[in-house]
């Protein structure tokens, strides 16, 4: 059965989901090789207190430890939010095939900040973009709310 790109972005939305039940900024990302996930992961920045912890470095280390080498040839990232100039930047190493992201980040997102990604990798933003906005919008809601 071939999975369409909303299914697995479904599945970085659960992550995002998780993250944001942990406190975190939620964003989630999975990364896909021969429609499997060989990662997953969500932001993990309040708990190891580490600014680079973010959703997609995570998945990077999580998918190149489980195919034994650095480069990310034939994989594909699904991420909840346009990756950041740090992550542009690791995705950029990895070499990593396609991304594909549901929200755009408007103020801080690679596309805004004039990062590239590798010339192969191909990019796709506006999966599930509605979803993923409104559960970072409920986050950063109840912060405010809180302060």
């Amino acid at each position: 059965m071939d999975f369409d790109d909303n299914y697995f972005m479904k599945k970085a939305l659960m992550e995002a989901k998780a993250a944001f039940e942990e406190g975190e900024v939620p964003v989630g990302a999975v990364i896909v090789a021969n429609q499997k996930i060989i990662a997953r992961a969500h932001n993990l920045v309040e708990r190891l207190n580490d600014v680079t912890a973010h959703a997609e470095m995570q998945a990077i280390t999580s998918a190149s430890n489980y195919l034994g080498g650095k480069f990310l040839h034939n994989c594909t990232l699904y991420v909840t939010l346009e990756p950041c100039p740090m992550c542009a930047g690791a995705l950029y190493w990895s070499q990593i095939s396609r991304v594909v992201y549901a929200a755009d980040d408007k103020k801080r997102g690679m596309n805004v900040m004039g990062s590239k990604l590798h010339p192969k990798t191909t990019i796709k933003g506006g999966v599930l973009a509605e979803e993923a906005s409104d559960l970072l919008l409920r986050f950063f809601n109840a912060r405010r709310n809180l302060n």
